[in-house]
């Protein structure tokens, strides 16, 4: 295999590579009705991890696709009758644990009605 033929390979690997690590859009929050009530601060956190195998690779999600999704419902159960939040801000930490990473998620903003 030649030099040429060598960084050929080399470049699709590489795009192949951060190809597999596009994602599109994600909207947290879904838009308020025109009209709302505010019924007061709400908060909510959900964590999930990758692991397995190694330090360098870990490839195995464990509850981390639905983190923010179950960060939303919480914030949403801490007040009572909220059916929304607005102003909505997200915070992520992770931290090492044995075989993986820990990556949690908390949502806050103000619960409406």
């Amino acid at each position: 295999m030649g030099f040429s033929s060598l960084r050929r390979v080399a470049a699709l690997c590489l795009c192949t590579l951060l190809g597999a690590c596009a994602s599109g859009f994600t909207t947290v929050a879904p838009s308020p009705p025109a009209q709302y009530t505010r019924l007061g601060p709400a908060e909510g956190s959900a964590c999930g991890s990758l692991g397995i195998v190694s330090t360098v690779y870990y490839v195995v999600p464990m509850g981390a696709n639905s983190r923010v999704e179950r960060a939303y419902a919480a914030a949403l159960a801490s007040v009572p009758g909220a059916t929304g939040l607005v102003d909505v801000s997200y915070h992520e930490n992770w931290f090492w644990w044995l075989i993986g990473t820990a990556r949690c998620v908390t949502v806050t903003g103000e619960a409406i009605r």
